[in-house]
C-alpha cells in the first residue's frame, strides 16, 4: 500500500545566474512499512528533499501526497497540524525541549494535540527505547545517544504515516550510532513504521530495504538491498 507519493518535485533558490535547483523534478513512491535510505554527497539536495517531503518547506513546484493527502494544498496552519500528526521528524541535533523531561518530550506531540496518552503504550515505548529508568531526566542529564532515543520516541508516539530522519547518527559515536539504527529498524518492524533516513553513512544505508541516491538534486539510482 502506497503511503508516500512524490510527484515532479522541484525546489529552486535564487534567480538568473544565481539560480540553484536544489531538488530537480524528483518523483518516487514509498509503500507502508518500507525502510528507505536517501544518500548523496554534501549539497546533493537530500536534506532539502526530506524537508519538502515532511512539509517543513514548500516546493517551487510539484506535489507530495502522504497517506493520500496532498500536503501542499493545505494552508500553513493545517499543514502544521498535519505534520504534527502524520510526520515524525528526527534531527541530527535532537531538538528536545530543555525544560521538559524524557517522558514530557516524548509525549509533546500528544500534549500539543490535546490527546490523552495511552500509559501502557508509553511504558512499552520507554522500555523499547531503553529509557524507562530515565523518564524523569532532563535532556542535559542524558548522553547524546539517549537524547536521540527520546527524539525517536517523540517521532513515533503519534503513530505517524511516515518517520523522517535527517542524519540521525551524525552527532554520535560509532557505538551509539549502531544502537540508534537498530532502534529505527526495530520501530520500523515492531510498529510497522515507514521510515525514510537521510545519511552519508554506507553502513546505515545498507540496513535499509531500499537505497535512493541523489546527485545535483536528481535521483541517479533507486535500488533494493
Amino acid at each position: 500500500m502506497e503511503i508516500l507519493k512524490v510527484e515532479n518535485l522541484c525546489k529552486i533558490y535564487g534567480k538568473g545566474e544565481n539560480e540553484v535547483k536544489a531538488v530537480d523534478n524528483i518523483s518516487f513512491t514509498v509503500n507502508k512499512g518500507e525502510f528507505v535510505a536517501i544518500v548523496g554527497s554534501s549539497g546533493s539536495g537530500k536534506s532539502t528533499l526530506l524537508h519538502l517531503i515532511g512539509g517543513v518547506d514548500r516546493p517551487t513546484s510539484g506535489k507530495v501526497y502522504i497517506d493520500g493527502e496532498d500536503i501542499y494544498s493545505l494552508n500553513n496552519d493545517n499543514l502544521a497540524i498535519f505534520r504534527r500528526r502524520q510526520v515524525g521528524l528526527i534531527y541530527q541535533f535532537y531538538n528536545l525541549i530543555p525544560i521538559l523531561n524524557v517522558e514530557e518530550n516524548i509525549t509533546l506531540p500528544c500534549s500539543l494535540d490535546g490527546k490523552e496518552v495511552d500509559k501502557k503504550e508509553l511504558k512499552d515505548l520507554l522500555v523499547t527505547l531503553g529509557l524507562e529508568a530515565r523518564k524523569g531526566h532532563l535532556p542535559n542529564q542524558l548522553s547524546g545517544g539517549q537524547q536521540q532515543r527520546v527524539s525517536i520516541g517523540r517521532a513515533i508516539i503519534n503513530k505517524p504515516a511516515i518517520m523522517l530522519a535527517d542524519e540521525p547518527t551524525g552527532n554520535l559515536d560509532s557505538k551509539s550510532s549502531e544502537e540508534i539504527i537498530s532502534l529505527l529498524r526495530l520501530a520500523n518492524k515492531k510498529y510497522n513504521q515507514t521510515a525514510i533516513i537521510i545519511t552519508h553513512d554506507e553502513k546505515i544505508a545498507l540496513e535499509a530495504d531500499r537505497i535512493i541516491k541523489i546527485d545535483d538534486g536528481r535521483i541517479i539510482k533507486d535500488e533494493r538491498n
